[in-house]
């Protein structure tokens, strides 16, 4: 997996836990494609601030992971569905994720 497609997919875990225009910043990047030049300019600050920002969250990202593991445990969990037979059990397990 690429580094651009594991970094959103922990967003999807862990990105609430960033301040509103923190998030606007990755979301702009990452979501919208938009260059450092235009976020900077649409938001009124310079183009050094995003880069730290979004490299900020990038590692803060990397970091809730290694600590929390959701992301792991969600795959682990997965793995663990196409292996159940029990059509109950595995509904069950379903509504973990």
């Amino acid at each position: 997996m690429d580094k651009r497609t594991y970094i959103t997919i922990l967003y999807d875990y862990y990105g609430e836990l960033f301040k509103e225009h923190q998030r606007a910043y990755f979301e702009d990047y990452y979501f919208q494609n938009f260059s450092l030049g235009e976020i900077s300019e649409n938001y009124g600050v310079s183009r050094n601030a995003v880069h730290k920002t979004i490299k900020n969250i990038e590692q803060k990202l990397k970091f809730c992971e290694e600590k929390l593991k959701l992301y792991e445990k969600s795959l682990q969990l997965d793995d663990i569905i196409k292996e159940v037979k029990d059509a109950n059990i595995k509904q069950k397990l379903e509504l973990l994720r």
